[in-house]
This record gives structure tokens, C-alpha cells and sequence, in this order.
């Protein structure tokens, strides 16, 4: 069993890892599925044969196909000439003359029925009719409703056309390219065909692709730029100085450009989401500078300030890098990259603060607002202390729902990290439906050491798919071994075709009392002589046409393996297409649920997250212990972020909010602002200095992280949105715990002397 077991997982991984490369740059990648709505049918029509006329020769695309145009009649010599090596029908008696009789009487049933025309053109050659069964089998599967010789949906509201681009899928620029010439065809062909209320829809891997970066971008520049404005707004209304305010930047772009550069050299490449979400938790930064601008006194040199509370924040820094680290030693690629943005980022940033903006800063500068805010602020903390049962209250309320709901409160479908919104990839699944693609979510892997014993499996599975087929059990299956059979069974159907002088003798027998004239077959006896001699067909020799890119799509190496795809089509009984694999080896023939599977695998990276977190947070607070050096500090310190993430997650579950890992990681950032904070109410409480400009600097800071993550917590994207949220409502509950669990609360007279 546990042989069987990992046999199960190492195909399933190696499986993964091929359809992740076909998604990146595979055939998959490169396909846009394109839909037309809003008119007539009579209209879509024409204007779908308008825009695959106009992209036909455009460089951009490998093909563009709506049905009008069908790739399989564009192919149809090379189907012709090599019929009997791909006809599956072809097999031992195939040729005798009671199989010539049955195939001679269904092409008299085709020469009188509306086909007559076309059926003419062929039955000289082909009386067996292995050219039009091929047809029908790569079309029966996949083929969708047509309506004037053009690809409609079952409703006919809607015209379809597939292209493939020449670029792969991860080369978005190119992708996003071709979207444009498609929409560039569609306006001139709506144009010229004056057809106003037509509308244009481009889904599949490069469309989403394009789609999500662009939204990514709008909404980065949209709320980034928001949040910078009220946060200069805020900043500037506190610190009354522009130079100020550049003083808090240098720090947080020398951190971001440090964090690039780190993960540059670790990783070979920066994903895009490692800058989105480091520049978020690099964020933290800016309060290193807002406690120094705000904690300087007149008169006092600078760099004295940043001594008194360089212990603070040092502590404060390493708390976050602690944390980071559960995301370094993560495994997944994204978040170790994402972690070590942090941690160099943040400790560059604070080295900046450090020793940089004190130099910068100017010698007789002041924050005026803190005696008119200070006196306030230490009221709402000396009445902070009356919420603390109230709160340990609240605490324990959400700790025992949180415990009764268990896991629930996160989603644990792989669905819920993809940035595409769940409309448009309904939007995606409902056009693959109506253009006849396979369900993506159940598909069957064969694995071989070669490309021939590769195409055997495929084909035995096929016969047992064939099978299920009959019983109902699923609707359809896709197999590279449809489009290049094995040269095993090519050669198989080179033998069943008899010789010359017996072929004729079956021939001869089977045309008796049929009204076929003498010799009107000699083309066709020609041609299995030439088939029955020729030499096997190999991937090479499908170039240029439809069944490259089918092969291509589904048959794979890697690594010295190789891997055939078998996407099935509407499975009704998962268990009964198991059951009959159950005689495969499971190193060879696996059964798998894309679904299932993944959702399996994201919860185990979620759990391996959890995992390095908890492992982070033990040694937080190791770590306080060793610098705080007393148990009830560090509890002082931890109580409040413990109590901010606890009520955090309880408010993004009681709201229906399905917790993923990007609430992780925003948690994570809870943690490092909140650690902040409550390191500076313990500095406060152990020194006795600098309360009122202390308690300014943490409104000031608290205000300026608000105001930023709860402007991206509008964002579109729901990645953004959801980070956004989570940091808003975590870090105003930090600083409120903060403030209740403070140890002692300070007299109102104290800030006189202290300040």
C-alpha cells in the first residue's frame, strides 16, 4: 500500500508539473477562445468569418479557426493520404469481402442522401469510408453547434472561434499583443458590416493572464496612489514639513530596492506578487522614521533621540524577521520569495533610519502638534485599562467559536488564490463547455520511458475508456494516440491491409448486384497498396497540420519521462472509471482529480505555512524573553497581538470571509506592526520618557497603516482587497489592546517631566 501510495504521488506531482508547463508555455497557453454577442445570429455569423478572414495571415497567430474555415478539411489531404494508418477501423477482416459489402451498401445510403456531392468525390478512393470516420471522430468529440457554417453555442447566443498565438502564455506582452489584433479585427469587421451592438469576449490562460496583470496594475497605481496622498496628508498635517516627509521615503525605497536585489541574486527572477505584497510588509518601515521625526525634541541632537529608542525598534525589527522566516522556510517559491523581500527589506530600511535620516534630519526640528494632541492621547490610554475585562472577555468568546468552527474558517480550495474573478471563470468554464473542451478537472496520466510505450498505454487505456464510453459512465476522452497512433499499432494496420491480387478477389465479390461500374475502385486499390508499404508516421510528420498541436497538447517529456494527458469528458461515476484502471500500474496509469488533488496540495502548503508560523512565533517570544528578561514583560508584549489576530480572524470569518493564505501572510504583517506597538507601550512603562510624543507617534503611525491597507481593502482584486482588510482591522486592534494591556497606566502629570 505504501508502495502504491508513493507511486500515486510521484506521478501526480510529475503530472502537476507538466500541465503547469503547458499552462506557462505550452500549446494550452497560447490558445484565446473568443466569443461574439449582442446580435442576430445572421450577423454573428458574418461577422465571425469576417474577423477569421482578417487574422488568417496575421503573424501573430498559428491559426484562428470559427468552423467557417475548419482545420480538419484544411488537413484533409494529409487525412487522406494517411487514413489507413490513423483510421482506428482498420484491423484484421477489415478488408474481407463481407466487411467490402456492408461498407460499399453505406456508401450507396450516403451517394443518395444531401452529402451525394461530397460522398461522390470519395468513394473512389475511399469506399470504406475511412476518411469521413476519422473526420467524424476528431469532430464528435469536440465540435460544437453550427450555424451557417460557423461555430455557435448551444443557444446560439453566442458565435465561437479558437486562436492560438505563436508565443507562449508566459510571455504576457506578446499575449496581450494579440488580444489587441483581435479586438483590432473585430472593430473594422463591425464597422464595415455595420453590425453597433456585437460585443467582444476573449477568455483562456494569455486573456486571464493580460486580464490580471492589468488589474493588478490599475488597482496598485489607483489605491497605492490614494493611500499616498492621505497618508502625505496625514504625515504632513502632524510634521508640518515637506522635507519630513521625505525623510520617512528614503527609508522605504531603500528597503524595497535592497529586497529586489536580494531576491534577484537568491531566486534568479522577482514575481510580480513578491513586489505587491513586499512593498505592503515593507510598509512597516515608515514607522521607524514617524517615531523619530515625531519623538525629536528642539534642541536635542538626533542622533540622541534615535538612541533612545533604537533598542525598541531593533527589537521591534528582529520580531518581524522571525516572522518572515516562517515564509522563507515555507517551501512554496512565491512566499520564500516574499519572506526574504521582507526580511532584507526591513532591516535595510531600519539600518537607513539608523544611521542615515538622523544626518538628514534638520537640527532644530520639532513636532509642535504633540502638546496639543500628547495630553489627549495619554487620557484615552490612562481609560484604556477600564476596557481590559471587557476585552479578556471578548477574547475568550472568539477563542472558544474559533475552536467549536475548527478549520472551517478557511477555504481550503486552490480556486480561492487565483486573482481572476469567480464571474470570469464561470464566464471561462461555460465557452469551453459550448466549444466541446474536455473537463479540465479529471484527466488520466500515463507515464512511459518513451514516446512509443507511452503511446501503447495510452491506446489500452483508450480501448478501456472506449468501454465506459458505451456504459455511460462518461461522455468522451481526449488521447494523443487519437491523432499519432503508436508505430506498434500503425504497423498492426499496415498488416491488415491484404495484398493486391486479394483485395481484388474481395473487391470483385463484394461488388456483385451492386451498381458500381467494373474498375471505378482502382484508386482505392492503388492507395492501400502505397499505405500497406509506407513508411509509419512520426510526430515530424504531422508539422503544419491540426494534430501537431493536439499531440503536442497532450503528449509530453520531461526530464527523460514521458506523459501522456487523457482529459475526460463529463465523468458520472469517478469510482467506476478507478475501477476499471484498478489492473494498470499505478507507475504507469494514474487516475487523477485535478480538483482534489490540488485542493490537497494547497491545504498541505497552507498547513506547512501554519507549521513554520507557529515555529516563528515560539521563537518571538524566545526571543522577547531574552531581551525583555522577564515573563510577565513578554506576556505584556504578546497578549495584545495575540488578542489583534484572534479578534482579526474572528471578524473576517463571522463576515463570511473564507480565510486563504494571503490572510496568512497579512497576519504575519499584523504581527510585526502589532510587535511595534507594544514594544513602545513597554519602553514607555520600563523608562518613563517621551510618553506624550511616544503616544503621538503610535496614533500617528497607527492612522498612516489604516488609512493605507483600508484603501487597498476596496481594491477589485480580491488578493488586494483581502490583504488590505486584514491589515486595517489587525493593526487598530493591535494598538487598542496595546493601550488596554498596558502594565501600569501613566499619571497625567507625568508627561511634563518626562517631556
Amino acid at each position: 500500500m505504501e508502495v502504491k501510495t508513493g507511486c500515486r504521488q510521484m506521478v501526480f506531482f510529475c503530472s502537476i508539473q507538466v500541465l503547469v508547463d503547458q499552462l506557462r508555455e505550452g500549446v494550452v497557453s497560447r490558445l484565446i477562445l473568443v466569443a461574439l454577442e449582442g446580435e442576430e445570429k445572421t450577423g454573428l455569423a458574418n461577422l465571425s468569418r469576417e474577423i477569421a478572414h482578417r487574422l488568417t495571415d496575421d503573424p501573430a497567430f498559428a491559426y484562428v479557426i470559427n468552423g467557417s474555415e475548419d482545420r480538419l478539411q484544411a488537413d484533409g489531404i494529409f487525412l487522406l493520404d494517411h487514413r489507413y494508418l490513423l483510421s482506428p477501423a482498420v484491423s484484421a477482416g477489415h478488408f474481407s469481402e463481407k466487411s467490402l459489402r456492408a461498407s460499399l451498401e453505406s456508401q450507396l445510403e450516403l451517394l443518395a442522401s444531401p452529402m451525394s456531392a461530397f460522398a461522390g468525390r470519395l468513394v473512389r478512393r475511399d469506399p470504406t469510408g475511412e476518411f469521413l470516420g476519422i473526420i467524424e471522430r476528431y469532430e464528435s468529440a469536440s465540435r460544437p453547434q453550427v450555424y451557417d457554417d460557423v461555430w455557435f453555442s448551444a443557444d446560439s447566443r453566442r458565435a465561437l472561434l479558437i486562436a492560438e498565438t505563436n508565443f507562449p502564455g508566459f510571455d504576457i506582452d506578446a499575449q496581450q499583443a494579440a488580444i489587441a489584433r483581435i479586438a483590432s479585427a473585430f472593430e473594422s469587421a463591425r464597422n464595415d458590416l455595420g453590425i453597433a451592438d456585437a460585443s467582444l469576449i476573449t477568455v483562456g490562460p494569455g486573456a486571464f493572464a493580460v486580464q490580471t496583470r492589468d488589474a493588478i496594475k490599475s488597482d496598485a497605481i489607483k489605491m497605492a496612489s490614494a493611500a499616498a496622498i492621505a497618508i502625505a496628508l496625514l504625515l504632513f498635517f502632524v510634521l508640518r514639513s515637506a522635507r519630513a516627509l521625505v525623510l520617512i521615503i528614503i527609508p522605504v525605497i531603500s528597503g524595497g530596492l535592497a529586497g529586489i536585489a536580494a531576491v534577484s541574486l537568491a531566486f534568479g527572477t522577482v514575481h510580480g506578487i513578491t513586489i505587491g505584497f513586499g512593498a505592503t510588509l515593507i510598509g512597516e518601515s515608515v514607522d521607524y522614521a514617524i517615531h523619530l521625526l515625531i519623538g525629536a525634541v528642539r534642541g536635542t541632537p538626533q542622533q540622541k533621540r534615535m538612541a533612545g529608542i533604537w533598542p525598541t525598534l531593533r527589537l521591534g525589527v528582529l520580531t518581524s524577521v522571525f516572522g518572515s522566516a516562517a515564509l522563507v522556510l515555507s517551501g512554496f517559491p512565491g512566499l520564500a520569495q516574499l519572506g526574504l523581500f521582507s526580511i532584507v527589506g526591513l532591516v535595510v530600511a531600519l539600518g537607513v533610519t539608523r544611521w542615515i535620516v538622523p544626518l538628514l534630519m534638520p537640527a532644530e526640528f520639532s513636532v509642535d502638534l504633540v502638546k496639543a494632541w500628547g495630553p489627549a492621547l495619554l487620557r484615552m490610554v490612562q481609560r484604556a485599562r477600564a476596557a481590559r475585562i471587557p476585552s479578556v472577555i471578548l477574547i475568550l468568546i472568539c477563542v472558544a467559536w474559533l475552536m467549536a468552527v475548527g478549520g472551517t474558517v478557511w477555504n481550503d480550495e486552490m480556486e480561492a488564490l487565483s486573482p481572476i474573478p469567480e464571474e470570469d471563470q464561470a464566464l471561462d468554464g461555460e465557452i469551453r463547455r459550448e466549444l466541446g473542451a474536455p473537463d479540465v478537472r479529471n484527466l488520466i496520466v500515463v507515464r512511459g520511458v518513451d514516446q512509443e510505450a507511452t503511446l501503447q498505454v495510452a491506446e489500452t487505456v483508450g480501448r478501456v475508456l472506449e468501454s465506459l464510453v458505451g456504459q455511460g459512465v462518461l461522455t468522451g476522452y481526449d488521447s494523443p494516440s487519437l491523432f499519432l497512433p503508436s508505430q506498434r499499432t500503425q504497423r498492426i494496420r499496415q498488416n491488415a491491409i491484404p495484398d493486391e491480387a486479394a483485395l481484388r478477389q474481395s473487391l470483385e465479390q463484394a461488388v456483385k448486384g451492386l451498381p458500381f461500374r467494373a474498375g471505378v475502385f482502382e484508386q482505392f486499390v492503388e492507395q492501400t497498396q502505397l499505405a500497406k508499404n509506407a513508411n509509419l508516421l512520426t510526430r515530424t510528420d504531422l508539422e503544419s497540420t491540426m494534430l501537431a498541436g493536439n499531440v503536442d497538447r497532450l503528449l509530453v517529456n520531461r526530464r527523460g519521462s514521458w506523459y501522456a494527458m487523457l482529459p475526460l469528458r463529463e465523468v458520472g461515476d469517478p469510482g467506476a472509471v478507478a475501477h476499471a484502471l484498478e489492473g494498470f500500474d499505478p507507475h504507469s496509469v494514474m487516475l487523477v482529480d485535478l480538483k482534489t488533488e490540488t485542493d490537497a496540495l494547497y491545504r498541505g502548503y497552507r498547513n506547512q505555512i501554519l507549521t513554520f508560523a507557529t515555529i516563528g512565533a515560539i521563537a518571538i517570544v524566545m526571543l522577547l524573553l531574552a531581551a525583555l528578561r522577564s515573563m510577565r514583560r513578554c506576556l505584556q508584549v504578546v497578549l495584545p497581538i495575540v488578542a489583534a489576530v484572534v479578534v482579526t480572524v474572528t471578524i473576517l470569518a463571522v463576515s463570511g470571509v473564507d480565510l486563504t493564505m494571503f490572510h496568512l501572510v497579512a497576519m504575519l504583517l499584523v504581527i510585526g506592526v502589532g510587535s511595534n506597538y507594544t514594544l513602545f507601550f513597554d519602553s514607555v512603562v520600563q523608562r518613563g520618557v517621551a510618553r506624550e510624543r511616544t503616544f503621538v507617534s503610535l496614533a500617528t503611525c497607527n492612522l498612516s497603516t489604516v488609512i493605507g491597507f483600508g484603501l487597498i481593502g476596496f481594491a477589485s482584486t480580491p488578493v488586494l482587497a483581502a490583504i488590505g482588510m486584514t491589515v486595517s482591522i489587525g493593526a487598530a486592534l493591535s494598538l487598542f489592546f496595546g493601550a488596554v494591556f498596558m502594565q501600569r497606566e501613566p499619571a497625567v502629570g507625568e508627561h511634563a517631566k518626562s517631556d
